[in-house]
């Protein structure tokens, strides 16, 4: 069955047996880390979008969208085509222009911060970029009916994410833990047969495979 906030709240109470004050004041911050560890585990393709934006010349820095989670291609408009950049890491991009003044159109881009990706060379010109990226989506508890993708079509995942995210807080028995953690790791093959999007099976995008958000 589908999740609303609500009721999601109450499962896990029934789940855990657990009314006190203390454990009922953390159920959001239980069902808020589920998400987020589902999804950067699975990375869905209801969870992609595009997005423009323009780089400033002689400026290494792009910044990210605001409910960007993971990237999935980054290019370089050019006319009528996409011109695509490799995505590598930091570490990389440095060794590949050390010197930040040197420009050209980017051929590479990495994760700067969570706020911000790093291109290399720098960028020569004020270049028009979009970026195919998964996102953020709004929280279950947040959204203004308290329902949400997840809560809708991921719901063991959800579920048994929060009551391990609960059994830990309340340091409960370690083999009720591991339970619910398989069967969490089991309702994420489930989302993944479902339609996980497949990190980086083009090479033209990426160089290697992102297993997940780090």
């Amino acid at each position: 069955m589908a999740f609303t906030f609500t009721t999601l709240k109450t499962a896990i109470q029934d789940y855990t047996d657990n009314s006190e004050t203390t454990f009922v004041n953390q159920l959001s911050r239980f069902i808020v880390n589920a998400e987020e560890r589902i999804l950067k585990e699975v990375q869905l393709d209801v969870f992609r979008r595009n997005s423009q934006g323009t780089t400033t010349a002689s400026q290494k820095f792009l910044s990210k969208p605001s409910d960007f989670l993971a990237p999935f291609s980054l290019s370089v408009i050019n006319g009528s085509s996409n011109e695509f950049l490799l995505y590598k890491h930091v570490t990389f991009l440095q060794d590949f222009t050390p010197d930040p003044s040197t420009t050209g159109i980017p051929a590479y881009y990495g994760d700067w911060n969570e706020t911000t990706f790093l291109l290399a060379p720098t960028p020569n010109d004020s270049l028009t970029m979009e970026l195919h990226y998964f996102f953020r989506p709004t929280s279950i508890t947040e959204t203004s009916d308290g329902t949400s993708w997840l809560g809708d079509n991921a719901e063991l995942a959800i579920l048994y994410g929060s009551l391990v995210e609960a059994y830990t807080f309340m340091k409960g028995e370690q083999d009720l833990l591991t339970f619910y953690n398989n069967r969490y790791l089991e309702s994420l093959q489930g989302l993944k047969n479902l339609g996980e999007a497949q990190q980086v099976t083009e090479e033209y995008r990426y160089d290697k495979v992102r297993t997940a958000v780090q």
